[in-house]
């Protein structure tokens, strides 16, 4: 048995030392390339010229916005938004901790300065030099604006399924009202949509929907943002 032991030792070590410089080569390789992507994709349209473009008819400044929808916005994305510098290394950590658990890449780690770099410069293929070039394209945009701008650009950005780009769309198109009339209630149900967009719509899925804004509220009551009595005031207010 302990010769037996002994083998398999030296065969793990083995592949240990074998597969941990293929990893790290690997990572080098996609960060160089991410990097060549990401500065490909500014050279093209700096951020400068992305906020100009999404600044447009329609464009809903941040005191223009709820309160309440601010703060379940970051809750349930990016609780972190206003400390970090467009990059979360806890959220990554966590995020890598649970794939590896599920064994699926169901979360990323994305900050809201990664997810503008995605949404608006590269595709959502799930590559690891994407991943870089979205990081370093983040970076790039916690540089040249403030965290409010940030924030508006995502959020007049993002899709909220049915066909509606940015918080004005959405509002208007769910609930026929301006951003800034809308209930809390409402403002939980449209922070929830854009993290899948296809499933959360409450005009398709309103068991899903419904599920989804429930999360949000629980990520607002983790925040401190909400008690958990008047989370449950919200939910019921369907």
């Amino acid at each position: 048995m302990k010769k037996a032991a002994k083998i398999m030792f030296k065969i793990l070590r083995l592949i240990f030392a074998v597969l941990v410089p293929i990893a790290a080569a690997v990572i080098v390789v996609s960060a160089v390339r991410g990097y060549n992507m990401h500065r490909n994709a500014v050279e093209k349209c700096p951020p400068a010229q992305m906020a100009q473009l999404l600044r447009g008819e329609g464009f809903v400044r941040m005191e223009e916005l709820p309160e309440f929808y601010i703060k379940a916005v970051i809750c349930a994305e990016d609780k972190r938004f206003y400390t970090h510098r467009g990059v979360d290394p806890k959220a990554v950590l966590r995020a890598v901790a649970h794939d590896l658990k599920t064994m699926s890449p169901e979360q990323g780690g994305s900050t809201i300065t990664q997810q503008l770099a995605k949404n608006f410069y590269y595709t959502q293929e799930k590559r690891l030099e994407r991943k870089f070039a979205e990081v370093f394209t983040a970076l790039d945009i916690e540089e040249e604006f403030s965290k409010d701008d940030i924030f508006e650009l995502y959020v007049n950005s993002i899709y909220f399924g049915e066909g509606y780009y940015g918080i004005s769309a959405a509002a208007e198109g769910y609930y026929g009202k301006a951003p800034a009339e809308l209930t809390d209630y409402e403002c939980a149900m449209l922070a929830g949509i854009p993290n899948a967009p296809s499933a959360y719509s409450p005009a398709k899925n309103s068991d899903l929907a419904e599920q989804r804004l429930k999360q949000v509220l629980d990520r607002m009551t983790e925040c401190g943002e909400i008690t958990e009595k008047r989370a449950a005031e919200i939910a019921a207010e369907n």
